[in-house]
């Protein structure tokens, strides 16, 4: 089993800068993607940002490419959305989730199926 506890989030002006972490625990040796998605209202969840095990892979969605960066810290089993120049079309509840096999190289990693843990989600509001 996976847990997460996903911190980072609150409200910002446009223009500003957010992290978000992902902290998780379990069988994280089980994961083989991380990725970010995240649902605004009265919308789906959309993919925003995910890396492969080895991490030397990154996907990211074309409307957060450039301005938002994924990464990990091995020692501290956690995940982190560096979210830069926000936009108030960013503004929605982020997810952290894991898949249990390489989405990366299957290429359905965008897709929320293949994920089978998710995080309870943190809210992110962009707003002047």
């Amino acid at each position: 089993q996976l847990q997460f506890v996903e911190s980072g989030g609150g409200l910002v002006q446009p223009g500003d800068s957010l992290r978000l972490s992902c902290a998780a625990s379990g069988r994280t040796s089980s994961i083989y993607t991380m990725g970010w998605f995240r649902q605004a209202p009265g919308k789906h969840r959309e993919f925003v940002a995910a890396f492969g095990r080895s991490g030397g892979s990154t996907k990211y969605a074309d409307s957060v490419k450039g301005r938002f960066t994924i990464s990990r810290d091995n020692a501290k089993n956690t995940v982190y959305l560096q979210m830069n120049s926000l936009k108030p079309e960013d503004t929605a509840v982020y997810y952290c989730a894991a898949a249990q096999t390489s989405t990366l190289i299957t290429g359905t990693y965008s897709r929320k199926a293949p994920y089978d843990y998710w995080g309870q989600g943190t809210q992110v509001t962009v707003s002047s």
